[in-house]
C-alpha cells in the first residue's frame, strides 16, 4: 500500500468511528466540533469527508438517528412528544418537530396518534418494520420512486 492509500484508509477508519459514535451516543449533546475533535480533524474537514463517505453531513446523520429512535418511542405511546424530543437528545421542540416532519412526512403528534389508532405494523418482524418505517430523505424518496 502506498502512503496515500494508508492515509485514505486511516481517514475512513476515523470516519466510521465518528459514525459509530453517533449511533451509540445520539441522545447525548453531540455537535460537529466535538465529533471532529474526537476524530482529530477540523469540523469543516470532518463534514466534507463524512458527506463524501456516507452521503450526508454528520449533523444530518445524527438527526436521522434521533428521529428513528423517536419513532420507536412514539410507537410505544408511553411518553409525550416533548418527552420523546428530550429523550433523543434534541433540546428544541420546534427543531424536533420540523425535522421529524421533513423526514417522516407527518408531525410527531400525528405519527403518535395514528400509530395509537391502529396504524401499526402488527405481525411484521421488528427488523422488517424498522427498515420499512425508516425516515426517508426527500432525495432518497425521489430516487426510490423512479426505481
Amino acid at each position: 500500500m502506498t502512503g496515500a492509500e494508508d492515509a485514505r484508509t486511516g481517514e475512513l477508519v476515523r470516519l466510521r468511528r465518528v459514525r459509530d459514535r453517533i449511533d451509540r451516543e445520539y441522545a447525548q449533546p453531540l455537535d460537529v466540533e466535538a465529533l471532529a475533535r474526537g476524530a482529530h480533524m477540523s469540523a469543516g474537514h470532518l463534514s466534507r469527508r463524512f458527506k463524501d463517505a456516507f452521503g450526508e453531513s454528520p449533523y444530518s446523520y445524527l438527526m436521522t438517528r434521533r428521529i428513528e429512535r423517536a419513532m420507536a418511542l412514539l410507537r410505544l405511546g408511553e411518553l409525550s412528544v416533548t418527552e420523546v424530543c428530550l429523550a433523543v437528545g434534541v433540546q428544541s421542540l420546534g427543531t424536533f418537530s420540523t425535522r421529524f416532519t421533513e423526514l417522516v412526512g407527518v408531525p410527531p403528534s400525528v405519527f403518535q396518534r395514528e400509530y395509537a389508532a391502529g396504524h401499526d405494523i402488527a405481525g411484521i418482524p421488528a427488523c422488517v418494520a424498522k427498515q420499512v418505517t425508516r425516515p426517508v430523505r426527500n432525495r432518497e424518496a425521489a430516487t426510490a420512486s423512479r426505481a
